[in-house]
């Protein structure tokens, strides 16, 4: 599903002008991206959380040159489901 497919299927399911639906998808991008580049985590209950993880510096080796380079430490963008979710997904799966 596209974000596309997403609006179209939130306008019609609300009745909400799709213009609108859209400004308001975007701005919750906005608000996550924002939030997890400030360190902070969004936590949406019986949806999951956006959160951001630390990875350690590391050796890396790059095979075809026979090199060793070290993977600076940084931060990464993460989602983890809520169980709501996760358990929703699985009966869903279980029925086909």
């Amino acid at each position: 599903m596209t974000k596309a497919e997403v609006i179209l299927e939130i306008a019609q399911k609300t009745g909400i002008d799709r213009a609108d639906v859209s400004a308001s998808l975007e701005g919750f991008f906005t608000v996550v991206k924002n939030a997890l580049a400030g360190g902070e985590n969004v936590y949406i209950r019986g949806f999951g959380s956006f959160i951001v993880k630390h990875r350690k510096e590391k050796v890396g080796r790059i095979i075809s040159q026979n090199k060793s380079i070290v993977i600076p430490a940084h931060n990464v963008p993460s989602f983890k489901p809520a169980r709501v979710f996760v358990d929703k997904v699985k009966s869903a799966s279980s029925e086909e």
